[in-house]
Formats: C-alpha cells, structure tokens, sequence
C-alpha cells in the first residue's frame, strides 16, 4: 500500500475524535509511536489495541489503511497476530480466506518463515471450515516441513499448528492422529487461558478418540491431565471414570458404566469394539498383576480375567500379542499363554498398592535367600 504521512495522520486523528474516552490515551500513545517511528512500541500498543473485543468496529479499516503501510518494519509474527485478531471482523470465511491468502504471501519472505508457517496454518484453518480437505492438508504439510527445520520457533506457533492439525484429523475421523495432536496442542498452552466450555469440549472429544481409537491402549497423558476434570459437572462426568475403568481393566466398572454408551452415537456405533478393548485391558491388568515368574496362564485362567469365551481367548491373546501390549508366546496345544513382558501404563491408588505388595513379597523372597545361603555356606563365608 502506497503510504501517505497526511493521509495516515489524518486517519488517526480522525480515529480519536469519535472514539470513546477510555481509548483516547490509547490512540494517543498509537499516533506517538507512529510518529517517532517506534515501531516495536508500536506494535505492543496495537496488539493491547486490537485485544480488546470493543475495538471490533475500527480493527478491519485500521489494519488495511494503518499498519499496511508499515508492515514490512515491525514483528512479522506479531504482524500476524494482529491479522488474526481482524479476521473475525470479516463477514463470511470467504472474504476470510482472501484475507489470509494476501497475508500468507506478505510475509513469505527467508527472514520471516515463522511468520509464513503462522499465517499458513490460519489459511488451512479457514480452509477447513470450508471443507476443503485437500488443499488444507498440503498447507498444513507444507507448514510441517518448514517447522521441522527450526531449532526453535515461538511456542504460538506450534500451539496453532497442533490445534488445526488436530482439527483435520477429527474431521477425517482418524482418532488416533487427532488424539496426539490435540494433546500436544494442550502442551503447548496453559489450560487455564482455555473457557470451561472449550475446556470441556477438548476433553470430551479426546475421551472418544482415546477410546474408539484402535491404536491408542495407554491413556497415560490423558489421565494425568488436568483438562479431564473439566467434564466433572457436566453430562458426561462418567467418562473419566469410563476410562480409569479401561486403564485398570476393571471389568465390573465397565459393566456399570457401559449404560451410558448409548448416549453418544460413536460409541454407541463402537460398542463391539469398545467391548473387545476392555478384555484387552483386563488381559494386560492380569498379567500386570502376577509376579514375573508366574505369568504362564491357561487359557481358562484368562477366560474367568476377562469374561470372554473360551474359544474367543486364543484370538484375544493373538490380539495383544500383534498390538505390543503383551510379548510371549502361545502353546496351542496345552492352551498355555507364556508372557514375559507387559506394556507399562500409568496407575491408579489401587494398582499402586498392588505394586506395593508384589515390592514387598520381592523383598521377602530376597531376605529368605540372603539367610538360606548364610545358613547353607557357614564358615566360607566371611562375617
């Protein structure tokens, strides 16, 4: 934009005369910065500006006649945050889409690719909410690629990344991509700037992905989130608790909670599967909890652990065996299951505890074997 000092003077000035008292020192402090080309002063008192949802009427003809004309001297990132904030402005997602096109190629430039990768994402985020799948992923990909050449980069940056990465991957319905990206979006914020409705939204959508997912066993990052308190006071309280149920295959819990599954369609739909997922569970907390010498179980054994018949146990073992949960070995014909590891999760008070007792058993065992040797060897051992 051609830039004009009367032009722009004018415009501020005419800014301040019909703005509300509260904003003046503001604007005044604008028109200052400006004027003394301050730019990085500029920029800070643009974006408390900018911040505030009753500058919504004057943001979209500021940005295009104001900071347009200095674009190119300030923070590019923080130039596109600014341009984040006028988005909403706009009417409709397609005047939005033309917006952050014309944005994304401004700051395409070898000094500013954090800048390009931010303004990007917003593309491919409006690109999504127009349901153009396609050219959303090669935006995202491409955003991708650039980010895996930063040694560092704001963590603004990667938090909008993750948060419309995450975005596609629900809408495309692959749960397992979307449960990671959503959590290492959450990683990259402070849950507490979240509203209680954003908060209880993002835990209830990564509780269904974590469980119709049929990749993810181990809810480990989920449960020890603090976002999954979120959905305490709500309709769906019981779904923690559903999937503290899973994490200790607790089968009896399952079969109370199990009532509310029609209360969703997804897993009303996935009841079969969700229903396969609970023995596995129950089979990985029945080895979890025999001691590492005693984890030949027979088939019978594992059918009273995990409810499921006996013909079925051979297909569940299998099962564990092809997903890494359990690693040992099937003898079909003594219908013998031999496990020598488990895949590690996280524990609940109660699994704990039984750790806690196995700890102490394993204690006892080496007492007994430390006096068995000091009685058997006598004198050859020195005191």
């Amino acid at each position: 934009m051609s830039y004009d000092p009367e032009k722009t003077a004018q415009l501020l000035a005419d800014l301040r005369s019909n703005a509300p008292e509260e904003f003046q020192q503001t604007l005044i402090d604008i028109e200052d910065n400006w004027d003394q080309k301050l730019w990085h002063q500029l920029t800070d008192v643009l974006v408390n500006f900018f911040s505030n949802p009753d500058t919504a009427p004057v943001r979209k003809g500021l940005f295009q006649k104001f900071i347009s004309t200095f674009a190119d001297k300030i923070n590019q990132l923080k130039y596109v945050y600014l341009g984040l904030l006028v988005a909403p402005d706009y009417k409709n997602d397609e005047e939005r889409l033309k917006f952050f096109k014309d944005l994304t190629k401004k700051v395409d430039k070898p000094s500013s690719q954090d800048a390009y990768v931010y303004s990007l994402v917003a593309l491919a985020d409006v690109k999504l909410r127009l349901e153009d799948y396609e050219d959303a992923r090669k935006d995202l990909d491409k955003a991708e690629s650039i980010l895996d050449t930063f040694d560092s980069v704001e963590t603004e940056v990667h938090a909008a990344f993750y948060r419309t990465n995450a975005r596609y991957y629900q809408a495309k319905l692959e749960f397992a991509a979307f449960y990671k990206n959503a959590l290492l979006y959450l990683a990259c914020i402070d849950p507490k700037t979240l509203s209680a409705e954003e908060a209880s939204s993002r835990a209830y959508d990564l509780s269904l992905a974590a469980l119709v997912s049929d990749t993810i066993y181990n809810f480990g990052e989920l449960l020890l989130h603090p976002i999954l308190d979120s959905l305490s006071n709500t309709e769906h309280s019981w779904l923690p608790r559903l999937l503290f149920a899973y994490n200790r295959g607790d089968l009896a819990a399952y079969s109370v909670l199990e009532a509310n599954l029609h209360r969703v369609p997804l897993l009303q739909e996935h009841k079969a599967f969700l229903r396969q997922k609970i023995s596995l569970s129950a089979l990985t907390e029945a080895v979890f909890r025999r001691s590492p010498h005693d984890r030949a179980m027979t088939f019978d054994t594992i059918a009273k652990e995990t409810q499921v018949e006996p013909q079925q146990i051979e297909i569940l073992i299998m099962k564990a065996l092809s997903l890494g949960l359990l690693r040992g070995s099937i003898d079909q014909v003594a219908e013998v299951a031999r496990i020598n590891w488990v895949q590690p999760k996280v524990l609940d008070m109660k699994q704990v505890d039984n750790m806690r007792g196995r700890l102490k058993e394993w204690d006892s065992s080496v007492n007994q074997l430390g006096h068995w040797i000091e009685g058997v060897g006598k004198d050859v051992w020195a005191a």
